[in-house]
């Protein structure tokens, strides 16, 4: 059973951390193990995952009311708006997360999860986003995107399931890859971390059910609500944040971060 204050603290470091491009597994390997915490547990995962769905959901509500309303009359009528076309372009830059992670077996995903595996990856996919954030055009709008851009993109988001990699810094550098503005590609990874997130929560609540887990609430909820909060926040930060400052103190935070982990376990 996890304490409820560490059940604060790792909510807090889920919700700061899952859609910022600086890799939210390489800090929940990192601080637990130097605590000395247990390992929070499946129940506590699937608490943040739904504190995490909960903050994209709420703050793309506007997008995602324009697209199921697109998607609707383009199923009843064959109507094709900008909206309808973006949500048919994240259906489509899912697909390759979600058929790969369906291959990937748990003894798989346990061998990945090892701290050199994290650390390299958070150095190495740093470094990609720095020279994709310097070098591409950042001229495109999320409306121009097409079907092999979201291909590209969704390919890339694949990757993640790499631990280290960063789901949100993998997308949003294929995207800066492809020439789009550094908000476009921000808003479109986070609007792609919608069905992933689902699919990962489903996941693991299915394996809940069928261990038949007792359900401790107050850390459920603690986790639900502070990372909910913190990744609602984060979201709404970083959005305002990186037409100014672009992504290289992300960059070197990635640096800082792998160094230590490698240097911690090793």
């Amino acid at each position: 059973m996890i304490d409820l204050s560490h059940a604060f603290w790792l909510a807090l470091l889920q919700g700061l951390t899952e859609f910022l491009p600086i890799s939210s597994s390489g800090h929940l390997i990192l601080v637990p193990n130097v605590l000395g915490w247990p390992d929070q547990g499946l129940l506590f995962d699937v608490a943040v995952h739904i504190g995490t769905l909960l903050a994209v959901v709420i703050y793309l509500r506007r997008d995602l009311g324009l697209i199921i309303r697109g998607l609707i009359g383009f199923i009843r009528r064959g109507d094709k708006n900008e909206s309808a076309h973006l949500g048919l372009l994240v259906a489509l830059a899912s697909l390759p997360v979600l058929v790969t992670g369906l291959w990937i077996d748990s003894e798989i995903s346990s061998k990945l999860r090892q701290p050199l595996v994290i650390g390299m990856s958070t150095i190495v996919f740093g470094i990609a986003l720095w020279l994709a954030d310097f070098y591409g055009s950042k001229c495109r709008k999320i409306e121009n995107f097409g079907w092999r851009d979201a291909l590209i993109i969704g390919i890339a988001q694949a990757l993640a399931l790499i631990p280290g990699t960063s789901r949100a810094g993998i997308t949003i550098t294929a995207g800066l890859m492809i020439g789009a503005e550094r908000q476009a590609s921000a808003r479109f990874s986070f609007l792609m971390s919608i069905p992933v997130i689902l699919a990962a929560g489903m996941q693991q609540g299915l394996e809940l059910r069928m261990i038949q887990a007792d359900v401790y609430w107050p850390a459920f909820l603690v986790g639900v609500t502070v990372s909910a909060i913190s990744a609602w926040l984060v979201i709404k930060l970083f959005m305002r944040w990186i037409e100014r400052s672009g992504m290289l103190p992300f960059v070197l935070y990635r640096m800082i971060l792998g160094v230590c982990i490698l240097v911690w376990f090793y």
